[in-house]
């Protein structure tokens, strides 16, 4: 387990990989009950979530900033805390995408693609966990490997989302819209997945 000064890091990466789950069931709370009119107040909430997920970095950052010595590399924190921030901020941006785009119903891969980056994103926070102990974990290799499993399985969602909406859309204005959430959604899963190298990375470079 990591010494107490250590913790604060460890914590703060599990607060923030939290950050992202409530983001993610957000996100799919908003495309199950679907509702125009509700969609303004829904990205209030989640530009809510992700500002608390800002805030969380960058109290990291600070703190990063004033030590003297860290857990592991100072580029390490960094670039870990920024990659579990991205999270947020990619499911955000689907959101974003459905009201820029006035959507007015929700195909259903959309709403199984955001299943698998649900599961991803509390895979990240099950991986932020364990990561306090990285030094004498037996499991961590084994959730990075679930995380990169679950990326797989996004993509070939979105390689079949992308061939269904080809196949039965004609309109072309809304091949390009759903083409561009479905793109959104996979950058999700992709970002779960390079908060996971990050940490197969540290486990390398402190074995």
């Amino acid at each position: 387990m990591a010494k107490k000064p250590d913790s604060f890091y460890f914590e703060n990466f599990i607060a923030c990989a939290d950050y992202a789950c409530k983001a993610a069931h957000l996100l799919e709370q908003t495309l199950k009950n679907f509702n125009v009119n509700e969609l303004h107040d829904r990205i209030a909430e989640m530009h809510e979530v992700e500002h608390a997920a800002d805030n969380k970095k960058h109290e990291l950052l600070q703190t990063l900033s004033r030590a003297f010595i860290t857990p592991i590399e100072r580029e390490d924190i960094m670039q870990l805390g920024q990659n579990i921030d991205e999270i947020t901020d990619k499911v955000e941006d689907v959101l974003f995408r459905i009201y820029f785009n006035h959507i007015d119903s929700i195909r259903p891969d959309a709403l199984e693609m955001i299943r698998v980056i649900i599961r991803c994103c509390e895979a990240v926070r099950d991986l932020m966990t364990e990561f306090a102990d990285f030094r004498r974990s037996k499991t961590l290799r084994d959730h990075i490997i679930r995380i990169n499993t679950m990326e797989e399985e996004a993509d070939n969602l979105f390689i079949a989302s992308m061939y269904k909406l080809h196949a039965e859309t004609d309109h072309p204005v809304q091949i390009i819209i759903w083409r561009e959430v479905y793109i959104y959604l996979e950058k999700c899963a992709d970002a779960c997945e390079h908060a996971a190298d990050v940490v197969e990375s540290i486990l390398l470079k402190n074995s």
